[in-house]
């Protein structure tokens, strides 16, 4: 076989992944936040993108126009007239009037012109004006040159971490460096909850201090408010703000050390530990209730953030439902094509015209990205309320099974494109408000073989079926099977537990307890006063 060289030409189709392509992409599966932070720096980096502001059309009067009614005596009958000049004949016959002498005018007015005109207009408009309150934010020292700079959030104040409460505590209750520099150590040491890690050694070895030294640190920290902070576990919280209420005494140390009898509502036991009567335990369990046993937890931490829907789903006029964006979370940015025109004959050096050559087609691009990625969620949130719309009809016990497929296959898009345009996107609806990755749900399979049941239902399902049993007869998560299983839904029972882990519902053993120890304590209550009505015929 001889080998020759030749020139062939072949057509194919390739993807290749652009600048432009890859920010595309990118933008589907940013958030509302993170996409207006993008664009902000993009606003910033290139010159040829600007806002693009809401101004009123055309012909349109400005909204702090007033209009004037017939009734407000500004209408004006002769063509080309507006309301200033409809109203400028009236105080020109008003002032072409004559009023008469100053006696006249006088009797008419009933007092005198003295009283009426001052004598002195500039000491009296000078004095007015000092007098008035100020109008505008600069007026109050506030350093904005106009209104639209004026910002309520200026004036909130910061939020009180409890680090900075602790802090403010512990410059008045230390005078010595060494103590402060301990107690400070200790404070950033502190979680949310208001607790110490269980183990301080390593902050004596790294501070160079004694085990003694951080322990009377501790102990006084330990008196800080709010009652029961810098606790290293439960029982140590719960027993300082016993201590602080002045009820720490031997039967209830006896059942704080006993928290884990308590969890088990091993109540015999413990009233053997503590020394006690039924109802003095009753009380005591009582007063361990009202307890705070997450301190810290009042102050804030960290800002959170409000969630804003980036879809709202409204019932329809025809029964349907109209799914519209949120144009709040849309940025608006436009090309300035007339910027770019008038740089490209002004520039003459090859390096500056392909920055802007470059900057507009980024632009452009920008532009269109947003408009797509705009398009694309509409058209999928469109599919979602299409395919469970028993859910926004019924409830979530309508939730129907859905995966990533089905909605890429009725929109013609790919798998990937749908799960970026889902993440971090929600849907604002009747029932309240969702993630789009919500609305798929795996699916279970029917016990008669007919239509698959979504998971969430049946999350929905358990959680009903856990509330309404009563005391007397918990329901098992055999039974909750069986329960299930009738209702045409095939379900193991490791499946059930999970869920119901899930749902934070305890176990059967647990809620049982919990239901006797709350009806007991009804009947407790209750028993007393039926005691105290009863008289006698």
């Amino acid at each position: 076989m001889a080998l020759t060289q030749r020139l062939e030409f072949r057509q194919s189709q390739s993807l290749v992944m652009t600048p432009q392509l890859m920010q595309a992409i990118k933008l589907l599966q940013l958030s509302n936040l993170d996409l207006t932070t993008f664009v902000e720096e993009e606003l910033e980096r290139n010159p040829l993108l600007e806002r693009a502001n809401d101004e009123p059309p055309a012909g349109e009067a400005p909204a702090e126009t007033g209009q004037f009614s017939d009734s407000d005596g500004g209408h004006n009958d002769e063509p080309g007239g507006g309301p200033g000049e409809a109203f400028e004949p009236g105080q020109e016959e008003w002032m072409s009037k004559d009023l008469g002498t100053r006696a006249e005018i006088e009797q008419t007015l009933d007092t005198g012109l003295h009283n009426v005109f001052s004598e002195e207009p500039a000491e009296a408009a000078a004095r007015n004006a000092q007098d008035a309150a100020p109008t505008t934010y600069t007026e109050w020292g506030g350093g904005a040159s106009g209104d639209e700079d004026y910002n309520l959030e200026a004036f909130v104040a910061a939020e009180i971490t409890l680090g900075d409460h602790l802090a403010e505590q512990l410059s008045v209750a230390f005078t010595g460096p060494a103590q402060r520099m301990i107690g400070q150590y200790l404070i950033d040491l502190v979680d949310e909850a208001g607790y110490l890690p269980p183990d301080l050694g390593q902050a004596a070895e790294r501070l160079g201090a004694s085990q003694a030294d951080v322990e009377d640190v501790l102990a006084v920290l330990q008196k800080f408010d709010p009652p029961g902070v810098c606790a290293r576990n439960l029982s140590e919280c719960l027993a300082i703000q016993l201590r602080e209420l002045d009820r720490y005494d031997p039967a209830m140390q006896a059942l704080v050390e006993h928290l884990d009898l308590l969890a088990k509502r091993d109540i015999a036991s413990l009233r053997k530990l503590c020394g006690v009567d039924d109802e003095d335990i009753a009380d005591m369990i009582g007063e361990i209730r009202r307890l705070n046993p997450k301190p810290g937890m009042k102050f804030g931490s960290a800002r959170l953030q409000t969630m804003v829907p980036d879809v709202y789903v409204r019932p329809g006029p025809d029964g349907g439902w109209h799914v519209e964006l949120n144009s709040d979370t849309l940025p608006r940015v436009l090309v300035n094509q007339t910027y770019y025109s008038q740089l490209s004959k002004k520039v003459g050096k090859d390096g500056d015209k392909s920055y802007f050559t470059d900057a507009l087609q980024n632009a452009t691009w920008l532009v269109r990205a947003l408009d797509q990625r705009a398009r694309t969620i509409l058209k999928v949130a469109t599919e979602i309320v299409r395919q469970q719309d028993g859910f926004f009809t019924h409830g979530v016990a309508h939730l129907r099974p859905l995966n990533l497929k089905a909605v890429a296959d009725a929109i013609q898009m790919h798998e990937s494109t749908v799960s970026r345009v889902t993440a971090n996107k929600y849907m604002a609806t009747n029932r309240g408000t969702f993630e789009l990755k919500y609305f798929f749900t795996a699916s279970i399979a029917s016990a008669d073989g007919g239509e698959a049941h979504s998971a969430e239902a049946v999350r929905h399902h358990i959680k009903q079926l856990i509330d309404s049993e009563a005391p007397s007869a918990i329901l098992s998560d055999d039974t909750i099977v069986e329960r299930l299983r009738a209702s045409g839904i095939d379900i193991a029972r490791r499946t059930v537990a999970k869920y119901r882990e899930a749902m934070r519902i305890p176990s059967s053993v647990q809620r049982r307890r919990d239901k006797q120890s709350a009806l007991g304590n009804v009947l407790s209550t209750a028993m007393p006063d039926r005691s105290r009505n009863t008289e006698p015929a």
